[in-house]
């Protein structure tokens, strides 16, 4: 019984010796190539790994708990190592080794300790520590890897500058998806004036936060409602830092430097899709790149064109500034005189400029701020330093103000600028009417309050209550559910006067709801092949989706076999009624059709880039934009789109859905779709705005089979404007209408790489700058033939199948 008992003792110390260690090494052992540390609760791995080259091996930490390998931090990115005898060790010093044969260094930390049992360490939050093996505090670590940032923040690591060190934790990207050392593009904390997040691009500022306002950085959306993750900025004699610590310790978010697409992007990791979801992206807008408007220039990316001067500016170079070139940016309208008098204007909401020509004070009140810049003839503008708790803190600009950024919400902080006295006198002449206009309006509204909530009463009446059988699939739909009876009378009964068109999920009424507000209803067909899946998906997206330039989702209503999605009625009916029109044609303008073509753009990057979620349309065409009363357009029809993570760049389908002749070759033949695909879609669209004709039932006397082949010929032999309606040759501004041709040729280009991302296009639509030769388009798509009962050329059909597509 004895020897039974000492043998199961044995085991236990060799099992504890076992477990014990894993997440550790001591200078008596080493980490081969093939083995891995993990950290205690299994989150994290550290080992060898190759990105793309196989003989590349780099040592790096991965996250260890999800199916796909996502590096965090990677040792030797400057020095990879060409086999698989890499070891890493630890030496008596605390100095971390890694060898290749045992022998030549390929990389080693600069640590130096007087302790007797140093210990390198893998933790749960991801960092790599040199740690006294007696001594856990991290007060006390010898060396971490999260003061050596590769591309990856992780929550609790600092972002800035240690002044007692000199230690700079700054971020930079891999150069590529399978090179991981570093690009160009960095990310760090910068000490200029008041500190604050700067990206570079090389040497040059690409992106920047604004100053710290006590809330957040006043260039970013404030971001405390997310649920994912809450942060902190420090600033004290010892260090300066940014910070970002989750909210929920059970979900997983990194931040990432992403070269290619020269974004800093967050992410977190969705369980139930297993794919990383972009949370945020920056930039958000082309307003958000360092500034793109020049001096004294402000940027708003709800405004087209996006600059425009500060109050009391004008352009420096006039012709230059009204072709888009921005450079220049602006100079005081009228010129300042210190001694006479100058003022301020407020300005709201703004990311305050550059801090380069700063000075800050942290004790002085707004009031003492103002007095401070104005006795300063060189000052042109102050702010509150901390804008929480009723402000507090001066910081004040000298020269021009560079990359200010304008927020419609709540984000940003004011900014007070300096003007001349003149403009101010003109200011105060331009606020009467503003004063006498408001003071109406309160009235008014106030008769609009009485009568809202008259309304609203028989509103309640309209409310929709879930059919029973229906609650758990209403409960998914996140949105306003409405009675079917509601809709029925609202549409009088699905009348055939009420009746706007038919679409490929069935046919759209006219309604007018009971508080007279009138919309659209699209009621799905009982015989479509595209059901319960598309609706959900459609009602899902949009019902997230806010945007001037998408169509606005009001309610769905699920009755039995019904579905339905209500919408907000669009007046001027869809975009392809007015192109393809001859008696209509030429009520849209040159000028208007530009306008909508660029309206059309920035939905589409919305869509692409700055939503909550990255979606693929796959269906964009001209009866799939609608326009309100004043031809703004909005994209509509969201019910084959795709979603994206984060680390999605492309993606596969067995079934391809769309429209044929608006397809990019790649998903025609291959069903292979991305925000490129999409880029194609608005390139036929754009040359048939141009044209006025339709690509698919294109047809000329000079053999061209569609209306890209036919632009292209027209290009190659010098005469593109011949595709454009001669209405708009003998109308229209022939240097825009020639960039259009120029950029429709550029997104419809055969490779999806060549095509330029909508980010670009709406700058090549604004600029006049020169644009790159387009390549060969994609219009012969693959070789094979559709089947009779596969596509008929109605538009009630909204999906071809894979296997049966033709060349034209």
């Amino acid at each position: 019984m004895g020897f039974y008992f000492y043998i199961a003792c044995c085991v236990l110390i060799i099992f504890s010796k076992a477990s014990t260690a894993i997440d550790t090494i001591s200078p008596s052992e080493s980490l081969p190539d093939g083995r891995t540390l993990v950290s205690n609760g299994g989150s994290f791995a550290l080992g060898f790994f190759s990105p793309g080259t196989p003989k590349n091996r780099y040592l790096g930490i991965w996250y260890n708990n999800i199916p796909m390998q996502t590096v965090v931090w990677v040792a030797n990115r400057v020095n990879p190592i060409n086999d698989s005898t890499g070891v890493l060790k630890i030496e008596n010093s605390g100095k971390i080794v890694l060898q290749v044969q045992n022998s030549t260094s390929v990389w080693s930390s600069n640590t130096t300790a007087s302790v007797q049992n140093p210990v390198l360490q893998i933790l749960d939050s991801g960092n790599l520590v040199v740690r006294d093996g007696r001594d856990s505090s991290p007060e006390n670590y010898l060396w971490q890897s999260f003061d050596h940032p590769s591309d990856t923040m992780l929550p609790g690591m600092k972002i800035g500058i240690d002044l007692r060190t000199g230690l700079d934790r700054k971020f930079s990207a891999w150069k590529n998806w399978d090179d991981p050392s570093p690009g160009d593009l960095t990310f760090g904390l910068e000490l200029e004036g008041k500190p604050e997040v700067v990206s570079r691009r090389g040497s040059a500022k690409y992106l920047r936060s604004g100053l710290w306002n006590g809330n957040d950085f006043s260039g970013h959306r404030n971001l405390r409602w997310n649920p994912i993750f809450d942060y902190d900025f420090v600033s004290n004699e010892n260090e300066v830092y940014y910070i970002q610590f989750l909210r929920n310790k059970s979900v997983m978010s990194r931040g990432v430097l992403n070269q290619t697409e020269s974004l800093r992007q967050r992410f977190t990791w969705n369980p139930e899709t297993q794919t990383w979801q972009l949370l945020i992206s920056m930039p958000i807008d082309n307003c958000d790149k360092y500034g793109i408007c020049g001096p004294n220039g402000n940027c708003d990316s709800n405004k087209l064109p996006a600059c425009y001067c500060l109050t009391g500016f004008k352009p420096k170079w006039p012709e230059r500034w009204n072709s888009s070139d921005w450079t220049g940016g602006c100079i005081h309208s009228k010129p300042l005189n210190c001694e006479s008098g100058d003022g301020f204007i407020r300005l709201r909401r703004v990311k305050t400029p550059d801090p380069t020509n700063s000075w800050i004070n942290e004790t002085m009140n707004l009031k003492d701020c103002r007095v401070k810049c104005l006795s300063n003839c060189s000052c042109t503008a102050y702010t509150n330093l901390d804008i929480t708790k009723g402000g507090s803190g001066c910081a004040i600009w000298f020269g021009d103000l560079i990359d200010i950024k304008q927020f419609q919400s709540n984000d940003g902080q004011d900014l007070y600028i300096r003007v001349s006295a003149s403009e101010l006198k003109k200011k105060d002449k331009v606020n009467l009417p503003i004063i006498l206009a408001t003071v109406i309006a309160v009235l008014l509204g106030f008769v609009l309050v009485v009568c809202y909530f008259r309304r609203s009463r028989r509103k309640l009446k309209d409310k929709s209550v879930n059919d029973k059988e229906n609650k758990d699939e209403n409960e998914d739909m996140e949105l306003a559910v409405l009675e079917f009876g509601t809709i029925a009378q609202a549409t009088d009964n699905f009348s055939i006067r009420n009746k706007l068109g038919e679409g490929g999920f069935g046919p759209v009424y006219k309604g007018i709801l009971s508080n007279g507000q009138e919309i659209a209803v699209k009621r799905l067909s009982k015989n479509s092949g595209q059901g319960v899946n598309e609706f959900k998906n459609e009602v899902k997206l949009i019902a997230k989706l806010q945007h001037r330039n998408l169509v606005k989702l009001l309610g769905c209503c699920i009755h039995g076999d019904e579905r339905m999605l209500v919408y907000e009625y669009m007046p001027n009916g869809s975009l392809d009624s007015f192109i393809f029109d001859q008696t209509k044609t030429k009520i849209l303008t040159w000028s208007e059709r530009f306008r909508v073509i660029c309206g059309i753009a920035r939905g589409l990057l919305y869509l692409h880039q700055d939503s909550r979620l990255r979606i693929i349309h796959r269906d964009l065409k001209g009866s799939n934009i609608l326009l309100d009363s004043e031809m703004n357009p909005k994209i509509s029809d969201f019910g084959m789109a795709r979603t994206f993570g984060g680390d999605q760049t492309e993606a596969n389908t067995n079934r391809v859905v769309g429209t044929y002749g608006y397809m990019a070759p790649e998903y025609a033949c291959y069903g292979l779709f991305s925000v490129k695909s999409d880029v194609f879609s608005f390139g036929i669209l754009l040359l048939e705005v141009i044209s006025g004709m339709k690509n698919r039932r294109f047809y000329h006397a000079n053999g061209s089979g569609n209306l890209i082949e036919h632009a292209w010929s027209l290009w190659k032999e010098g005469k593109p404007l011949d595709v454009a309606d001669d209405f708009l040759v003998e109308t229209g501004d022939l240097s825009e209408l020639l960039r259009c041709i120029h950029v429709s040729l550029l997104c419809v280009q055969h490779h999806p790489q060549e095509r330029p991302s909508m980010s670009s296009v709406i700058v090549m639509l604004e600029s006049r700058n020169d644009l790159p030769s387009p390549q060969q388009p994609g219009f012969l798509f693959c070789k094979k033939y559709f089947e009779a009962d596969s596509f008929d050329g109605t538009p009630s059909k909204n999906e071809v199948t894979l296997s049966l597509l033709q060349a034209r």
